[in-house]
């Protein structure tokens, strides 16, 4: 699979299939360097997307992870068995006595779109206060993986590399578009998988691009690891992986989610 990477020119070039590249140099052999021809391609040829009717609906190439009808995509990570959070009226909020749940199926590059709602009547503060997060990659049992933050941070302070739109313990967020509890929050996520060597040492690191409430947060920031809540991260050697919603388990209310979608990102061929 294509490593997409927020690339250079130079590199995004180098992402193009031999046989596009060898189309190319011939185009650009037969016609003379003014010739607006010369730099124009013609293959591979996008796929056609339905987008959807409204914004943040699923487009017609998405896999839905959550319609608000069950949770047949999920499954809990403690030992595999059926996720049985609470899912009422289209909404998927988290049962903590049930822990984290990651997607049956796994992925490697993708964009993924998912809606969350701090309630409005959360107390606690710090990180004790509407804590989760979205797992761009799960690689265990527990909080193993790749975290983006959820919280509210509407009007509450904490290390601002562990607020929400934050890659946790890693990069604090570009802004802080947090809105009120009880209303509805989005994540739009591009994720760009890490690549290892075949003797486990790491080719590529991760990378994440993240708007929040359509606000940019995150842009193209390259992980140093999966995320810690003590110590610093690291990688370990992992393939294609599921994503997994946190059950925080502290005091405050628990949160809610709905509209969870995902397009791999395979090479255009």
């Amino acid at each position: 699979m294509t490593h997409f990477a927020c690339p250079s020119l130079a590199k995004a070039l180098a992402l193009l299939p031999i046989g596009l590249l060898a189309g190319t140099t011939l185009v650009m052999a037969q016609y003379d360097s003014t010739d607006h021809r010369a730099t124009e391609i013609y293959s591979p040829v996008p796929p056609v997307v339905t987008p959807a009717a409204t914004v943040g609906a699923p487009p017609s190439d998405a896999v839905v992870l959550f319609d608000g009808k069950n949770e047949d995509a999920w499954v809990k990570v403690a030992d595999g068995s059926p996720a049985d959070w609470i899912v009422s009226n289209g909404i998927l909020t988290v049962n903590k006595k049930s822990g984290n749940i990651q997607t049956k199926q796994s992925f490697t590059n993708y964009q993924l779109h998912l809606e969350f709602r701090i309630p409005a009547d959360i107390t606690g503060e710090d990180q004790a206060r509407g804590n989760s997060g979205l797992f761009l990659a799960s690689t265990g049992k527990g909080d193993a993986g790749y975290e983006l933050q959820i919280l509210d941070n509407y009007n509450n302070k904490t290390y601002t590399n562990g607020q929400v739109g934050s890659v946790y313990k890693q990069s604090v967020p570009l802004a802080n578009p947090s809105r009120k509890p009880g209303e509805w929050s989005s994540y739009d996520v591009v994720w760009t998988a890490p690549v290892f060597n075949s003797d486990g040492t790491l080719a590529s690191p991760a990378k994440v691009t993240a708007f929040l409430n359509g606000v940019l947060v995150q842009n193209c920031f390259e992980l140093k690891g999966e995320t810690r809540y003590i110590g610093k991260p690291y990688y370990k050697p992992h393939g294609p992986s599921p994503i997994k919603l946190q059950a925080h388990g502290d005091k405050s209310e628990p949160i809610s989610f709905r509209n969870i979608w995902i397009r791999p990102l395979e090479p255009l061929k």
